[in-house]
């Protein structure tokens, strides 16, 4: 009896109240717009339905578009982008629907505090933004990383027999994925949605070498030469200037040296000329011809200073100024390359003249090895193949007359030996590699272009006894009293 009484005195208190407080206000507050004191951000939502407070929240955000957020890029750059630039968007819309219905929904007493908590304190919903991850990422490789740089190890000079040290140079590298969430972090919790700076993730790299370990770099590890005394102007230009290319490289240990990297690209920009090189077994000018002797060089040199070989081609036909398999043959069409390790502990010194037609290279290091320990190396033939016959091909872009002769190519199998030596005595011989070169007979190519069905008939005979001087003998014939037919020529020696 107690308890029904206790109900019934919280009953008419609640009606008494409701009697302060009119059905009718509330009824009339109870509309489908945005109820006094409910904001987003510091936009009033107050009478405003759904669709426009949708509007202006999206107009806020729109606003933002245009303001200017700056990237510190590496070596003190500035890359100037907006906040359209990284796709500002907004990423909470639902904060609408509950602002739409804060104080209509619920029962009537749910309701009345509603209002009533809205009369003491604003109701403030964040606006919430959202970035395009794929757009910062754009902008930072494309404007950003461009300002990177590659750090430049201390170098060495060598003068008049003398070497100086030069400075190295600090690098810059960009993360780029540390700082995509660098700036998306920024901009979600701490960005004032104001002009603003955003420090990038810059990676220092600092270049490698110390006055002291390169004041060691001096002993003559190993010294090669070979001669291209029978080379003309443009083959002997390539081997000059695929030397002065390599000539002060340094390779710091551990590091990993591609002579084609070094010398490529193969262009009249970089100061090759046309000249003979092998390709399919045949001679054929291409630009760059004769670097394979720049390459060869150093693969010798390589070979005497001990350091580790982790990639050589032997060519696809002997050449003359080193024993079988002494070459190393570079080509960027098959991908061909001499690269080598720095397994000593110190760096090394690449150090390339050309002098009377002689190409020397010679590396200087530390010398760790015993005194009185030498190495040679020994070419074994295996094999030798000698060309038979003749081929004879034919050309009908040039004129009767035209006869190109290429010279036979002996083949052979060959390996060679590492001998080391301790005081005179062989204590150690080991296969380096094993090479195999084609045989290539004497060939012709022999123009075939005539207006004269009978010359044309008698060329073709000719080539059909397959000998290259009876095709000679015919041409000559064939051309005899004309003018303007372009002689006859002889293949140089290629490579």
């Amino acid at each position: 009896m107690k308890k029904m009484m206790k109900n019934l005195v919280v009953l008419l208190g609640f009606v008494a109240v409701l009697s302060l407080y009119p059905f009718t206000e509330i009824q009339a507050k109870n509309t489908d717009t945005i109820k006094p004191g409910i904001y987003a951000q510091d936009i009033s939502l107050e009478g405003m339905n759904a669709e426009e407070a949708k509007a202006a929240i999206q107009a806020y955000v729109d606003a933002l578009s245009p303001i200017e957020i700056v990237l510190l890029a590496a070596d003190n750059n500035e890359v100037t982008c907006t906040a359209g630039d990284f796709g500002v968007s907004w990423s909470n819309p639902e904060i609408v629907q509950e602002a739409s219905t804060l104080g209509r929904q619920g029962n009537i007493v749910q309701r009345y505090k509603a209002l009533k908590d809205l009369e003491h304190e604003n109701k403030v919903y964040p606006i919430e933004l959202d970035f395009d991850i794929t757009a910062i990422n754009t902008i930072l490789a494309e404007q950003c990383a461009k300002y990177d740089r590659e750090a430049v190890d201390m170098s060495l000079v060598r003068k008049d027999g003398v070497f100086s040290t030069v400075a190295g140079k600090e690098g810059y590298f960009l993360d780029v994925e540390t700082s995509i969430d660098t700036i998306c972090e920024y901009l979600t919790d701490e960005w004032k949605r104001t002009a603003c700076n955003i420090p990038l993730d810059i990676t220092v790299v600092e270049p490698r070498g110390t006055e002291e370990e390169l004041s060691k770099v001096g002993d003559v590890l190993g010294t090669f030469t070979t001669s291209y005394t029978t080379s003309g102007v443009s083959r002997s230009a390539n081997v000059t200037n695929g030397c002065n290319l390599i000539d002060g490289t340094i390779v710091y240990p551990g590091d990993e040296f591609s002579t084609y990297e070094a010398v490529s690209p193969f262009s009249q920009s970089n100061g090759y000329y046309m000249a003979g090189s092998y390709l399919n077994g045949k001679v054929v000018d291409s630009l760059g011809g004769g670097i394979c002797q720049v390459s060869t060089t150093l693969y010798n040199v390589v070979l005497l200073s001990e350091l580790e070989v982790t990639q050589r081609y032997n060519h696809s036909m002997i050449v003359s100024y080193v024993k079988p398999s002494e070459d190393a043959a570079i080509a960027e069409s098959s991908g061909k390359d001499l690269k080598f390790i720095n397994n000593t502990e110190y760096p090394i010194y690449i150090e390339g003249s050309t002098t009377n037609k002689h190409i020397t290279f010679t590396i200087y290091g530390v010398e760790t090895r015993p005194e009185g320990r030498t190495v040679e190396y020994v070419s074994e033939v295996l094999e030798v193949m000698n060309p038979t016959g003749e081929a004879i091909y034919t050309d009908a872009s040039q004129p009767i007359g035209y006869v190109s002769v290429t010279g036979a190519h002996i083949g052979y199998k060959a390996r060679l030996w590492k001998v080391v030596k301790e005081n005179g005595t062989e204590v150690s011989r080991e296969i380096v590699n094993t090479s195999s070169y084609k045989m290539v007979p004497k060939s012709a190519v022999v123009g075939i272009a005539t207006a004269d069905p009978n010359a044309y008939n008698e060329i073709m005979a000719a080539i059909g006894t397959n000998s290259i001087d009876h095709v000679r003998n015919v041409a000559a014939i064939l051309i005899s009293g004309q003018t303007g037919v372009q002689p006859d020529t002889d293949a140089s020696v290629a490579q």
